[in-house]
C-alpha cells in the first residue's frame, strides 16, 4: 500500500522551527539522548482523547474501562487512572499491572475467551468488578474456583451478536465465525444453566464486535440486538443490571474518516437508554493510538529495479501491525522538509529477515539519507504492546513527554536481559 501522509495530522505532534515536536519537546533531542528505535508518548494527547470521549458518554452514566491490551505501560495506565478510567483486562499479567498502577478491583472488567483457573482465582481474590464469560465450560470453572474460595462470582455473559464490524477480518470479533462470545440464540439457556450454579451471579450482558470501527452502523446493530435480549431475558425473570458495550472506536491513521464520538454517544442513548442498566465501554486504541510515535533512523538506502528502499533500524518486531494487518501508518520526517525538496517515493523497511518487514511505500517523503530520522505515527496502540524479540532484537525504550519535560518510562532491553531467562547449561545434561 502507498501513503502520501508526511505531515502530522494528530494533536500534540507538529513542526516548530523546522523540527518535529511532541508537545514542547523536539523529537531530535530525545533521539540523540536515548538513541533509536524509541517509542515516544504524549501525555497531553491521552488527556485530550479522554476528555473528548468522556464529555460525550458521561452524561449517559457510562463508565470508561480502558482496554489495556492496547498499551499496558504503567506510566500510561497511571495517567488514565488519574483521569478516572477503569480497565478492561484479558490476562493475569494485565491484572497485576493494573493493580500496580493503583487501579482498584471494583474498576476492573476481566474479559477474554481463555481465562485459566489461576487467572480466575486471582480475579476473584482481587475482587474485580465482573468477569465477562464466553462459554458454558468457563462458567463451570468459575463456579468451581469461586466455590473453593467461598465466594460468589459476579459475571456478565458476552454474547456474539453476529454483526460484521466492517473492519479488517483479523480484528473483527462479533460474527458467528469468530471465537468470541456466546451465540445470542443461546442466552436464555445459559441464564437457566447459570441459575443452577451455586457460586455464580449473572448480572448482565456484554458485547464487543471488533476493533478500528469508524462506521456507527455496526454499533447500532449490535446495541439494538443487545436491547432486545435484555427485554427477553427480563421477561423470563432473570436479572440484567449491567451492559458492557465493548470497545472498537477507530482512529484516523491517515487523513481519513474519524469517528464522531457525539454521534456514537447518541447511538448508545437511542438504543439502550430505556434498558435502565449500568453501562460500560472498553476503548483502547481511541484513547492511546494518536499519543504515540516510533522514532527510527535510516541505516542504508538502495535501489532495486527502479524501486528505492530506505532501511531503518526499527523492524517488524518493534511494530508488527503492518506485517500482521497490512496496516499503514503515517511517516513524518524529524526535520521538516523544505518547499524545494522533491518527494522521492520509497519503501520504508526494517532490518528483520522477513519480506513482510516493511512499513509501506511512501510517495511524499523527501529523499532520505543515511542517518535521517523519521517518526512512524499513530503507534500508541497495538504497537509496543505487540512487540517481540524476533531475531534476538531487544525490546526498545519508551519515553513519555509532558509539556516541555520528558522521562524514560521503560529502558531498552539488552541481549543480556534475554539470556537471563535461558537455561543453557540444562541442555547439556540431556
Amino acid at each position: 500500500m502507498d501513503s502520501d501522509i508526511s505531515r502530522p495530522h494528530v494533536d500534540c505532534f507538529s513542526y516548530e522551527d523546522g523540527k518535529l515536536h511532541v508537545e514542547g519537546v523536539a523529537i531530535e533531542t530525545i533521539a540523540r539522548e536515548y538513541g533509536t528505535p524509541v517509542y515516544i508518548y504524549s501525555a497531553e494527547s491521552v488527556r485530550r482523547r479522554w476528555k473528548l470521549l468522556s464529555d460525550a458518554v458521561t452524561p449517559l452514566g457510562v463508565q470508561i474501562c480502558y482496554a489495556m491490551k492496547a498499551n499496558n505501560n504503567l506510566s500510561l495506565l497511571r495517567i488514565l487512572a488519574g483521569l478516572g478510567a477503569g480497565v478492561d483486562l484479558v490476562s493475569g499479567g494485565e491484572l497485576e499491572r493494573a493493580r500496580v498502577a493503583g487501579i482498584p478491583g471494583e474498576k476492573m472488567v476481566f474479559s477474554g475467551v481463555g481465562k485459566t483457573s489461576e487467572e480466575i482465582r486471582a480475579a476473584l481474590e482481587g475482587e474485580v468488578h465482573q468477569l465477562n464469560v464466553e462459554s458454558v465450560e468457563e462458567l463451570k470453572v468459575i463456579d468451581e474456583v469461586a466455590g473453593a474460595l467461598g465466594k460468589i462470582a459476579t459475571v456478565v455473559l458476552r454474547i456474539n451478536p453476529d454483526v460484521d464490524a466492517g473492519t479488517h477480518p483479523k480484528i473483527t470479533t462479533g460474527t458467528r465465525k469468530n471465537k468470541f462470545g456466546i451465540d445470542y440464540h443461546q442466552v436464555l439457556a445459559i441464564y437457566e444453566f447459570a441459575a443452577r450454579l451455586p457460586h455464580i451471579n449473572v448480572v448482565g450482558l456484554a458485547v464487543h464486535i471488533g476493533s478500528q470501527i469508524t462506521d456507527l452502523t455496526p454499533f447500532r446493530q449490535s446495541f439494538e440486538r443487545l436491547s432486545g435480549l435484555v427485554e427477553m431475558v427480563r421477561q423470563r425473570g432473570y436479572t440484567v443490571e449491567r451492559l458492557d458495550l465493548g470497545g472498537g472506536l477507530g482512529v484516523a491513521y491517515g487523513a481519513g474518516q474519524r469517528i464522531d464520538v457525539e454521534a456514537y454517544a447518541k447511538v448508545i442513548g437511542d438504543t439502550l437508554r430505556d434498558c435502565d442498566c449500568a453501562l460500560t465501554i472498553e476503548p483502547g486504541r481511541f484513547l492511546i493510538a494518536e499519543a504515540g510515535a516510533l522514532i527510527t533512523t535510516v541505516i542504508y538506502n538502495k535501489e532495486t529495479d527502479g524501486e528505492r528502499f530506505s532501511i531503518v533500524d526499527a523492524g517488524m518486531n518493534d511494530l508488527m501491525r503492518p506485517a500482521l494487518y497490512d496496516a499503514l501508518h503515517p511517516v513524518w520526517p524529524i526535520i521538516e522538509p523544505t518547499a524545494d525538496q522533491r518527494a522521492t517515493p520509497c519503501h520504508l523497511v526494517g532490518p528483520v529477515c522477513e519480506s513482510s518487514d516493511t512499513f509501506g511505500r511512501f510517495t511524499s517523503l523527501p529523499r532520505l539519507k543515511r542517518g535521517d530520522r523519521v517518526a512512524i505515527g499513530v503507534t500508541g496502540a497495538y504497537s509496543a504492546a505487540m512487540a517481540s524479540t524476533y531475531n534476538a532484537r531487544p525490546l526498545v525504550q519508551k519515553v513519555l513527554v509532558n509539556g516541555d519535560r520528558y522521562s524514560l518510562i521503560r529502558r531498552k532491553q539488552t541481549v543480556a536481559d534475554q539470556l537471563r531467562y535461558e537455561l543453557a547449561d540444562a541442555g547439556h545434561a540431556l
